[in-house]
């Protein structure tokens, strides 16, 4: 039987920073990224954050997970719930309002996100306002 290996050896070099979805973040795509290595089901990339960014609360159609590489931050969910982040924290936000998340980030915060899908346009997040519920995207 002839097996073609598929294995991939990517290096951080290979996969160059833009600025994320607010101003003090910068996103690399590392894995499940049609430009950098295709997958079947999933997708990685690493956030970097400066100190005193602030993402507000917001949701995402696709679950999502954050494992902190460095740095500390506070994440409130939908109700201003806080919980103070650092390395090694996991943070798991289900899809739908429910899994609500926002992030003030107190130092230099550097997280792995983590998708369990490579559908790039699934990846949009919708602003919430807390008092109201409603939700919006900035398009």
């Amino acid at each position: 039987m002839d097996v073609k290996p598929t294995l991939r050896v990517l290096s951080e070099a290979d996969c160059p920073g833009r600025r994320g979805v607010v101003d003090g973040q910068t996103y690399q795509r590392l894995v499940g990224w049609p430009e950098i290595q295709p997958t079947d089901r999933v997708r990685i990339g690493r956030a970097t954050y400066k100190p005193g960014t602030v993402e507000k609360l917001h949701w995402h159609p696709i679950e999502a997970c954050y494992y902190v590489i460095a740095g500390r931050a506070t994440v409130r969910n939908l109700n201003g719930e806080s919980f103070e982040v650092g390395p090694g924290s996991m943070i798991y936000a289900p899809a739908g309002i429910a899994g609500a998340h926002e992030w003030e980030v107190k130092e230099h915060l550097e997280l792995l996100d983590i998708r369990a899908t490579n559908e790039t346009d699934r990846k949009m997040q919708f602003t919430v306002d807390r008092d109201t519920k409603r939700s919006y995207i900035d398009l």
